[in-house]
């Protein structure tokens, strides 16, 4: 039990540092201004790099990084050009990176107003489609959602506190939900980055009919835990959303 448990938290809490990072090397910057970017493999000669920011527009300004050191820009940095003169400012509105070198935009992380991150998605196995979406809110990570199958649609949520830390995660294991209707079947609770609970659906009526504990850390049933939000066994699992299935 202790050995899925451990499983379980690693899975979830892997992913969000990888593509925060790249996305935030500022080495070697290359500015332009209001055109569609590519990415050079050869000289004189530009291939579409699937970057996903929108950069057209008069309001538009792009910045390129080559953090690898192979004179290839793989970061990418859009702005928006937000008053009036003299009183001009630049907000960073999308921002995106290829983090395998081959050439493809494999992250990309969209801003709102302030500049402050609302929404990153990524391509974490390099299949060429988005399988991790996280959610910001205020600048927080909030929400991470997960496509583990490469089948197109939600399969894993994760949900984070204040410090952005993995409160519990809910998982479709069965494969009810669709593109409109999110179906968990098992949700898992943590505490101090280790799991210590988790509930499972097996006739996927909605409500736990197994639950397995890490008895080191976890409460008696019943006993109510705020941090975690739990509730008595035999219930319907707590923090199920209704919606939210696919890509």
């Amino acid at each position: 039990m202790k050995r899925a448990l451990s499983t379980g938290i690693v899975l979830a809490l892997a992913i969000a540092p990888v593509a925060l990072t790249a996305c935030n090397n500022n080495n070697r910057p290359r500015t332009t201004a209001r055109r569609r970017a590519t990415r050079p493999t050869s000289p004189g000669e530009n291939v579409d790099d699937r970057g996903r920011c929108e950069t057209d527009g008069v309001d538009r300004e792009v910045s390129e990084y080559d953090t690898s050191g192979d004179e290839i820009p793989d970061v990418r940095r859009v702005f928006r050009r937000a008053g009036d003169p003299p009183l001009v400012r630049l907000v960073l509105t999308c921002r995106e990176a290829d983090l395998n070198g081959d050439g493809t935009k494999d992250v990309v992380r969209y801003y709102n107003d302030e500049g402050r991150p609302l929404r990153e998605e990524a391509d974490r196995n390099f299949d060429g489609q988005i399988d991790t979406i996280t959610y910001f809110q205020d600048g927080r990570i909030v929400r991470q959602e997960m496509d583990d199958n490469a089948d197109g649609r939600v399969d894993m949520k994760v949900f984070f506190d204040d410090n952005g830390v993995a409160l519990r995660s809910e998982r479709d294991i069965a494969g009810r939900s669709t593109p409109t209707q999110w179906h968990p079947d098992r949700w898992e609770y943590f505490e101090r980055g280790r799991m210590v609970r988790m509930g499972t659906d097996i006739d996927g009526d909605g409500r736990v009919d197994r639950w397995d504990r890490d008895h080191e850390r976890a409460p008696a049933p019943g006993e109510a835990v705020s941090e975690l939000g739990g509730e008595a066994e035999g219930t319907n699992a707590e923090g199920t959303e209704a919606a939210g299935g696919g890509f």
